[in-house]
This record gives C-alpha cells, sequence and structure tokens, in this order.
C-alpha cells in the first residue's frame, strides 16, 4: 500500500467526524506518525478526543483528575450529554439519544449492560487513567463501525501496544497517578508497567477508587430518614452516590513482520456503587474479559480478526441508606428480625451475562482514489436475571425476570470510500443484520396472584407469559451516505444522509411481571418507574440527515462549526400505560415498552478563538453549544431525557508549562419534559469551573474548583431522586424530586511516567 496516498487521505479529512475515524483506521504506521505529529492547529472535528488532537488531549488529561466516570470526558463534545446514574456509570446520550440506542465500542468488544437498570454500561468497564483514545461518531456512522444501533458510536480504546525500534534497547516504561476530591472524599490511584522487544510487548495497568456520598449545593429535602433505624442521610447530602472499583489489565502482543497478534486480559471488581435514581444498588459487580486481535497486511490491503468473551457477575440490593426490613409494621422494620417469617430482608437480585464474539474486516485498496472495507460481525449474549428469595421469608422462592435470554446478531457490511478529486471525499455504505431473540419460560416468588394489599398475579402474568411463543427474529438494514466538499482554504462541508435499525433488548421484549414491586426494579433510565417489556416490539428505525458546515482560518486557529441534524424514528420505543390503565400524574406509575413514532432535531455548534498574546502567556476562548428538541409523533408528547439548551465557555491560558482554564456552563430550565413518565421540570443553572495544571518533562500536577460559587440545581438528565428510604413500595418515596448536582468539590492530580 502507498503510505503517502493513506497521509493525504487523513489530512484532507482530519475535520471530519465519520470520515475522520474511518480513514484514521486504515493509516499504514508510516502517514499514522505523521499524522500524530500535526499541530495542535489541526483540531477537533465531532470526533472528540482523538490523541492526535492536542487540545482535546490536554481537556482529557485535565479532567481525568476530576472525576471517576469515562463517559463524562465526553462532557464538552458537540451534541453529547450525560444521563446521571452512578458514580462512574452515567450513560453518554448523542443528540437525545442514549443506553443501547448507541454502538459503544471497547477496544473493538461490543459489551452489553447485564441488569434491570442498566448499571454496569460499556464504558464503566473502562479506567479514566487506561485511555488511549475515546471518539464520537455522532448519528450518521459508517457502517464498518456501528450496527444495531440508531444514534452514533463511541470508540473507547485503552492504549495501544508499543515495540522498541529495530536494533535499539528495549523498552521499560510504566507511570503512576494518583487524585483526591473534596466533596465526597473521592480518592484513588493508578499504577502501569511495561516492557517491550522488537517484537513482544507486555504492559499492566491497575487502578482503584473509592468516594463517599456527594453533598449538593444546599439543602433540598425535608428528612433525613433513610429507613434504617439510626441512620440518616443529611438533608444536603445526595443519599446512594457512593462508589468503590478496581481495575486491572494485563495486555501482550507479538509481532510476527508487518503482522501484531495482541492479546488482553481484564477484570474489574465493584463492591459497591450506589444509584440515586434507582431503587436497588449494586452491592457487586465483577467481569472478565478475553481479547484476541490479529491485524494482517498484505498487498492488496489490510485484515483484521477479533475474538473476545466477556463474562459479568452483578448483585444488587438495597444500600446503606435505603430501607432493608420490609415487614407488616409501619415503622422502619420495626416489627421485623431475622427470624420473622413476615418480612422481607432486603430484595437480592442477580444477573449473570456472556458475551461471546468474532469480528472480521478487510480493507482493501482497489485504486489510487478508492477502498473498499467489508467484513462481518458475530455476537452471542446469554442472560439470567433472577431474585433469591428474601432472607425474612416473606417471599419463599426465586423471581425469575429473565431466564435463559438469548439475543444473538449476525452482521455483514460493504463500504466504498472515493477520493474523486482533492476536493471531493464519498462514503457509501450497506449493512445486513440478523438478530435473533428468546427466552425461556419464568416464575414469580411464589406461584400465586396475591390478595388483599399484596396483589400481584405473579402467576397470571407468567402464565400469559410462558403461554406464548417468545422467539424473534429481526433483519435489519442499514444505509450510509456521506460526502466532504473542501470548498476553499476557509470553508469545508460536510452532509450525510442514512438509515440505521436497532432492535430491542432483552429487557425490553421479556420483562414479564406487571407487580408494580417487581416492575420498579425493571428501569434502564432512572425516571423511578416501575417497567414491562412486550415480546412483540419491533426494532427501531432512524432515518437520519445532518450538514455540517466549519468556517476556519488557514491555520485552523479560528474555527466555527455549525451542524443541524433531523432524526425520524420509526418503531421508537417509549411507554404508555398498562392496557386497561391510566397514568397517574404527579406520582410514579407502571408503564410498558411501546413501538410509536418519534423526531429529533437540533444544532450543535463549536468554535475557538486566540484572544491575545501577553506576558502571561496564550489566551483563547472555545465554546460549545448544543440544542436537541425530540417529540412522540403519535401522541405529541415530550421524549424522556433531552437535554436542554445548553452552552459551555471557556477562557483558557497557555504559558510554559502552565495551561489553565476558567469555565461556565449554561443549562437553561427544563419545562417540557414527558408527561407519560412525569419527568420531572429543573430551573436553568450556570456553573463555573475553574482548572489548572503545570507539566514538566515526566510529571504533570492538575489542581482545580469544580462548581466554584457551590451552586444549587438539578440535574436536568440525571432521573428521580429515589436514593432513600422506603424504595421497595412504588410511592413509598416522595415523587417530584429530581437529582441534584454536586456542589462546590476542590480536586488535585498527579500522574508521573518513568
Amino acid at each position: 500500500m502507498s503510505a503517502p496516498r493513506y497521509a493525504r487521505s487523513v489530512a484532507l479529512i482530519s475535520l471530519m467526524s465519520p470520515l475522520a475515524l474511518a480513514v484514521a483506521a486504515e493509516v499504514s504506521p508510516k502517514a499514522q506518525a505523521e499524522y500524530l505529529q500535526l499541530p495542535d492547529t489541526l483540531v477537533q472535528g465531532q470526533s472528540p478526543v482523538e490523541v492526535a488532537e492536542q487540545p482535546s488531549a490536554e481537556r482529557i488529561s485535565s479532567l481525568i483528575p476530576a472525576t471517576s466516570d469515562t463517559a463524562s470526558l465526553l462532557r464538552d463534545v458537540p451534541g453529547v450529554s450525560l444521563n446521571g446514574a452512578g458514580g462512574f456509570s452515567s450513560l453518554p446520550a448523542i443528540r437525545g439519544l442514549s443506553n443501547d440506542r448507541l454502538r459503544i465500542k471497547v477496544d473493538g468488544m461490543d459489551l452489553v449492560a447485564s441488569c434491570p437498570n442498566h448499571m454496569n454500561p460499556a464504558l464503566s468497564y473502562v479506567a479514566p487513567s487506561n485511555l488511549g483514545m475515546l471518539q464520537v461518531l455522532a448519528g450518521i456512522t459508517p457502517v464498518s463501525l456501528g450496527g444495531d444501533s440508531i444514534g452514533g458510536t463511541i470508540v473507547a480504546q485503552s492504549q495501544e501496544p508499543v515495540f522498541a525500534a529495530a536494533g535499539a534497547e528495549n523498552l521499560n516504561q510504566g507511570e503512576v497517578g494518583g487524585f483526591w476530591r473534596s466533596n465526597n472524599d473521592a480518592r484513588g490511584g493508578n499504577a502501569s508497567v511495561m516492557h517491550a522487544s522488537e517484537v513482544f510487548h507486555i504492559r499492566y495497568s491497575g487502578s482503584y477508587s473509592k468516594a463517599n456520598n456527594y453533598m449538593a449545593g444546599a439543602d433540598f429535602k425535608n428528612s433525613t430518614a433513610t429507613g434504617r433505624v439510626g441512620e440518616g442521610a443529611a438533608l444536603d447530602e445526595v443519599a446512594s452516590t457512593a462508589f468503590e472499583r478496581r481495575d486491572h489489565e494485563l495486555g501482550m502482543a507479538y509481532k510476527l513482520g508487518e503482522d501484531v497478534l495482541a492479546l488482553t486480559l481484564g477484570y474489574q471488581q465493584v463492591p459497591q456503587e450506589l444509584f440515586p435514581n434507582q431503587r436497588m444498588d449494586m452491592t457487586d459487580n465483577s467481569q472478565q474479559r478475553i481479547n484476541l486481535r490479529h491485524t494482517a497486511q498484505f498487498e492488496w490491503g489490510r485484515l483484521e480478526t477479533q475474538l473476545y468473551h466477556e463474562q459479568v457477575e452483578h448483585k444488587m440490593d438495597f444500600g446503606a441508606d435505603k430501607r432493608f426490613w420490609y415487614g407488616a409494621a409501619s415503622g422502619a422494620g420495626s416489627a421485623c428480625s431475622p427470624i420473622s417469617a413476615t418480612c422481607a430482608a432486603g430484595m437480592p437480585m442477580e444477573s449473570e451475562g456472556k458475551t461471546l464474539g468474532l469480528n472480521l474486516k478487510a480493507t482493501v485498496e482497489l485504486t489510487e482514489h478508492d477502498l473498499l472495507r467489508i467484513g462481518s460481525e458475530y455476537q452471542r449474549y446469554r442472560l439470567n436475571d433472577y431474585w433469591p428469595a428474601s432472607g425474612g421469608g416473606m417471599w419463599p422462592g426465586t423471581f425469575e425476570n429473565i431466564n435463559d435470554g438469548e439475543r444473538d446478531r449476525i452482521g455483514v457490511f460493504g463500504e466504498w470510500e472515493r477520493q474523486i478529486n482533492p476536493a471531493w471525499l464519498t462514503l457509501l455504505g450497506l449493512r445486513y443484520e440478523h438478530v435473533a431473540t428468546d427466552a425461556g419460560e419464568v416464575k414469580g416468588y411464589a406461584d400465586t396472584n396475591g390478595m388483599g394489599m399484596m396483589l400481584n398475579n405473579q402467576r397470571r402474568d407468567s402464565a400469559a407469559f410462558n403461554a406464548r411463543d417468545r422467539s424473534q427474529r429481526d433483519h435489519n438494514i442499514d444505509l450510509t451516505a456521506l460526502a466532504r466538499y473542501n470548498h476553499d482554504a476557509h470553508l469545508d462541508l460536510e452532509f450525510g444522509v442514512a438509515r440505521k435499525v436497532r432492535s430491542p433488548n432483552l429487557y425490553e421484549r421479556y420483562t414479564w411481571s406487571t407487580w408494580a414491586m417487581a416492575a420498579t426494579m425493571n428501569n434502564v433510565v432512572g425516571d423511578g418507574n416501575g417497567y414491562v417489556g412486550d415480546v412483540d416490539l419491533k426494532p427501531e428505525a432512524a432515518h437520519i440527515a445532518s450538514v455540517t458546515l466549519d468556517w476556519h482560518s488557514e491555520d485552523r486557529r479560528h474555527e466555527l462549526k455549525v451542524t443541524p441534524f433531523y432524526t425520524y424514528i420509526n418503531d421508537f420505543i417509549d411507554a404508555q400505560a398498562l392496557p386497561g390503565q391510566t397514568v397517574a400524574a404527579d406520582q410514579f406509575n407502571v408503564l410498558q415498552y411501546s413501538n410509536q413514532s418519534a423526531r429529533i432535531y437540533g444544532v450543535d455548534m463549536a468554535g475557538r478563538m486566540p484572544l491575545l498574546r501577553n506576558d502571561w502567556g496564550q489566551w483563547g476562548v472555545q465554546a460549545v453549544v448544543n440544542y436537541s428538541n425530540g417529540k412522540n409523533r403519535d401522541t405529541g408528547d415530550a421524549l424522556y431525557n433531552i437535554m436542554p439548551l445548553n452552552t459551555t465557555l471557556s477562557l483558557t491560558q497557555q504559558q510554559g508549562g502552565w495551561s489553565n482554564s476558567l469555565e461556565m456552563v449554561s443549562v437553561q430550565a427544563k419545562n417540557d419534559g414527558s408527561t407519560v413518565r412525569n419527568e420531572i421540570q429543573t430551573a436553568g443553572y450556570s456553573l463555573f469551573n475553574l482548572r489548572m495544571s503545570h507539566s514538566w518533562d515526566n510529571l504533570r500536577v492538575d489542581v482545580g474548583i469544580e462548581n466554584l460559587a457551590d451552586k444549587f440545581y438539578y440535574l436536568p438528565t440525571g432521573g428521580a431522586y429515589t436514593a432513600q428510604g422506603r424504595t421497595m413500595a412504588i410511592n413509598g418515596i416522595g415523587w417530584g424530586t429530581a437529582v441534584p448536582g454536586m456542589g462546590r468539590s476542590f480536586y488535585t492530580g498527579f500522574n508521573l511516567r518513568f
């Protein structure tokens, strides 16, 4: 292959979100080295945190000491918002679409959340300190990088293997780092060591983090009660936000001429992660993963092969801020004891997930101007989600939420990239996926429908579910057409259209109980409601159009990018009242997933410019503005968890080893939420963050203050506050409080390389 050809291609499209990643993936080592050395003025396309782009790399480095949540590193990317969850498990949203509607690839693996509350999403398995690359492809994604998704793709990669140069000494490197944050006494550290010869590479990385509950900027509740005798949470304490995690990764690689064979073993263990917008907490989660990759170079191009396996064992129950004993008495477990047969000791819930994947991808250089990418992906996912009997004896058997759940995907794709002339670049792609799902028969805690206040219809619901055919087969077709036009040295245009399809996940199709207590434990959006699945759900089909206008100076020190977009979704999976019931206002309800139609439109804007240079260094300003508007076209209702109009404005200063910034984050009020979900409205707010860092040859030190003015505010996409009290009963806790954001927090961190 011709390295110069690839170098020209990368340089030409380095500012384009989908095409940039599609082509950058094909760069030869020599061209890639040239690309990584491009000046930092080349900067930022929609792909947010590409390591080749120095300001974004600096931004990520400055945020790592301030967060344990990898998804939150995307907070400043145009079009991206965060749906709140646990301390390191927030769910990124791209232009109003989140969770399983996004394709999130971790080192090439498609990982599945094995939890009825999606407490273990894919990015929660990537420690921020171990990131090598993090990129976003908003909306229109090349078919080679995304299937079974409609909202976009996030690509996260740990650090790639490196080898010693021919004839050079072996490489021996390492790093250690640590951080501390004042608000919730978060602390942790990371370490890695690496040895590499000309043909062999081995690297170990590990990290640890722990935090207490965080504090809001002011009191926001009128009770400290948690439902546990003698225990409480202060009026400004955001209960159920503590966490602890441990991550380990061992990577080995062997170089066979121009080919590379790499094996990565990963392990994560989470003793606890509490959730302020869920009725349960994660009390244990362990993940083991094996990832084997082989890259082979040929005269005609490159062949990539990947085989991976993941196993997850996930446990939930009530954490320290949620009531544990339930019984006939109205008091907090006053009539309960470990030997009582009329009480429930918590509500243990377990999920076991196994994923096996195989990916094949070939990149063929047809001509000097044409590339063809073809490939196939296979994913086999198995899930058992069951709730053992309560230790108090009230629930005598095991509740089978999803029994022998199966979800198998087989996809094939073809993608043609053509450099028509120096000004025009096009990309056309077609992808087909066959998605097969199924689940076994289920049963409740007891083969009864209950009576009186304990009417639960477990027998009725399980019998109806078991009597029907649960096997589903989906045939999904994705189409993508993208073009980029370089008008002149100051204007680039990118435009595209796509059709993208996603099949329902197992929880959307196979959760079966209408019993309020069981249904509220099945909730992946954090709104406090209960959810029941529908076996007959159809795949979501999104039709997307977007245009990006990129104005810039010739040296790209001045930039303004504007991207209007429109998405129309057939068979959008929204919520409705249970058959024969209505949604009661100002309280939590049991809802059912339902196919409807939706549309989302909006605009993303990003810009930057230098201000001045003086004795204090180089000053500049950067800004990001996001706006999305989502509606259910069948009901006229607003879509849930759409981020209001928001702006991030940063004043930056650099001099020598110093890199500092003062940020203002402004979010407008949320006055139009989802009525069917009784979404809680939130007021607008503005926050200020101060960040300072100094770098030496091998040492970097960061200090900063988040929420400088200790502003009290509610998270507009943080869900309902269900963090303390009698959470097992659907309305045993009060409705109407959103999850508050964190108050003022000082942080510091360091990273030393040797």
